[in-house]
């Protein structure tokens, strides 16, 4: 075996004729010094992470979009949910129209008694609670957006066209109209208006005729 000697440290080699300082300065890198090889890394490291963070931002953008039309997808379901919702039940309740058209009829004549009363009732409840509205009410001025005349009539209280009677009442659901109301109309007399003036006229000339008879029985006017 090979004995180490204590209390000697190994030196790196140094050529014959050469002095300390030359030793140190070969044994020790200048500092300060970056070798080539470290540069050409940094470089390729930093077009590294500018691919990354181009493609982080395609990334980061595909996602909001996709993010977009989920939304809008969404939006589009729900919308067609509810529209068909408003169909089905607009449906259902137009079918239901004739049972609450008789239910009207029996309470006009006195016959809504007993259990029916309760079912009617019940009826009439079930279908305000779906959104079904009732409309149409005498007096109200004629709206052909909304009124279906069914009966046509002059009448000298009036001065734009009313319904006069509601044969059958309207139904909407929110602002859209089911069935228009079924209504008697009224329009202002033709030339009532017109009528008046001539009235008067006669009437002048009735106060004229009086005046001169008046003066003939008198023996007519005073002469100066």
């Amino acid at each position: 075996m090979t004995e180490e000697t204590p209390g000697f440290d190994e030196k790196p080699d140094v050529p014959s004729g050469a002095t300390p300082d030359d030793a140190e300065s070969k044994a020790a890198p200048k500092e300060g010094a970056a070798p080539a090889g470290d540069a050409n890394a940094d470089a390729g490291l930093v077009a590294q992470l500018d691919q990354v963070r181009t493609a982080l931002n395609e990334r980061t953008a595909d996602l909001q979009r996709l993010q977009a039309e989920y939304q809008n997808y969404r939006r589009r379901v729900e919308r067609d949910r509810v529209t068909v919702k408003e169909i089905a039940i607009a449906n259902l309740l137009t079918e239901l129209l004739p049972v609450l058209d008789d239910i009207g009829r029996a309470r006009e004549h006195g016959e809504l008694v007993g259990g029916f009363k309760s079912v009617a009732e019940s009826t009439e409840a079930t279908a305000a609670k779906l959104g079904l509205q009732q409309f149409g009410k005498e007096g109200e001025p004629f709206d052909p957006t909304i009124h279906e005349a069914l009966m046509h009539s002059y009448a000298p209280d009036v001065t734009e066209t009313t319904c006069v009677a509601i044969l059958q009442p309207g139904y909407r659901i929110g602002e859209r109209t089911i069935r228009p109301a079924r209504v008697a109309v009224a329009e202002p007399q033709p030339g009532a208006q017109a009528g008046k003036p001539e009235k008067a006229g006669k009437a002048e000339g009735a106060e004229e005729k009086s005046e001169a008879a008046d003066d003939k029985e008198n023996g007519g006017p005073e002469e100066g």
